[in-house]
């Protein structure tokens, strides 16, 4: 076989090769950044929960302060907390199969 025949062959086989293993890096470069955008979106919901329980709690400590520890107090707190994620849940319209 011919010297030239044979190099014209192995940048052919190479050139394939680089393409399909570029194609997979680029695909799982996308499905990546997907994932990384889920993680955020994720982290954004959960900085902001813990900010309104925050609040919650600053409210509920300076009820506390104010009228001393009552059973009412606490109960307020947690149907907030309870409230406040049922009325997320609703808000949330789900995606069905089309």
């Amino acid at each position: 076989m011919d010297d030239f025949l044979k190099m014209d062959v192995f940048f052919v086989v190479t050139t394939a090769v680089v393409l399909c293993v570029g194609t997979f890096v680029l695909v799982a470069l996308f499905y990546m950044i997907r994932i990384l955008r889920s993680v955020d979106h994720v982290a954004h919901n959960l900085s902001e929960e813990s900010d309104r329980v925050r609040e919650d709690l600053v409210v509920l400590r300076r009820k506390i302060a104010e009228e001393g520890m009552k059973m009412k107090h606490l109960s307020d707190f947690f149907q907030s907390v309870t409230g406040r994620a049922k009325a997320k849940r609703k808000q949330t319209p789900r995606e069905d199969a089309s």
